[in-house]
């Protein structure tokens, strides 16, 4: 499995913990930035990784700002991605098992270290399960093709 990661100047040490999870565990990656803590905004980063995702370069996508909202609400403009704001492990294996999400994000400021290697190591874990949720993923990709005027 590929992974693409990102954050934003909050999240900087987070970040680099969960690189060192990823490293320890041999997944595979690519750091997508920030690499100081500098201020950036957080939709560009969140971008970058979720076309690299949605172009079929990475499987998965973990981004990381402040509290992992606006990095979501930034990576789910790309059309085919589906980003998930996870703060324990159930939202964190629901997000694939039951979502299919191929992003997840967290909040810097909302969680620890510790339990953000545990949210890693969940999702990590977890497949999509299809079945009846199948039918509700199809559902939420088709209000993406919907054209409001």
């Amino acid at each position: 499995m590929k992974i693409a990661i990102g954050c934003d100047f909050n999240a900087l040490d987070l970040k680099n913990a969960i690189i060192d999870l990823l490293k320890e565990r041999k997944v595979e990656y690519k750091d997508f930035g920030t690499f100081t803590k500098d201020p950036i905004d957080y939709p560009d980063i969140a971008k970058k990784v979720a076309y690299a995702i949605a172009e079929g370069k990475f499987e998965r996508g973990i981004l990381i700002c402040g509290t992992g909202l606006g990095m979501a609400m930034a990576a789910d403009k790309v059309k085919g991605i589906r980003a998930a704001t996870c703060s324990n492990v159930y939202q964190a294996e629901r997000a694939i098992k039951s979502n299919n999400a191929q992003v997840m994000t967290m909040g810097s400021q909302v969680i620890g270290i510790e339990l953000a290697k545990m949210l890693v190591v969940a999702w990590l874990n977890s497949e999509f399960q299809g079945g009846r949720s199948e039918r509700k993923v199809k559902k939420i990709m088709e209000i993406e093709k919907e054209n409001f005027k």
